[in-house]
């Protein structure tokens, strides 16, 4: 499975949401960084796979659903450096960056 980047964060969210791989890319003290979201635990296990991750560094944090605003089951990758170049390789669709 493939994962997509977004240029509006509620679109990545529902894909999420709805057990999709979402490339959220940020900055963390200038350094550009992204997690790699999903509510599909098994998606995201083969993507770090795919990205040479290790499956202990795969962290859980829920989701609050736009509509119901209650939590979701969710995890995600922290995603820099190397494993980050290669994530944004592989992504579809590619979205420019815009550091706020």
């Amino acid at each position: 499975m493939s994962w997509r980047e977004y240029g509006l964060w509620r679109d990545g969210l529902l894909h999420a949401l709805e057990d999709g791989l979402w490339l959220h890319r940020f900055q963390l003290n200038g350094e550009p960084w992204a997690h790699l979201v999903s509510c599909d635990r098994g998606a995201l296990l083969a993507a770090g796979e795919r990205l040479g991750l290790r499956e202990e560094w795969l962290q859980y944090r829920p989701l609050k659903h736009p509509a119901t605003r209650r939590p979701v089951a969710a995890w995600h990758w922290d995603l820099r450096g190397a494993h980050l170049h290669r994530a944004l390789e592989l992504a579809l669709p590619k979205v420019p960056f815009r550091s706020r």
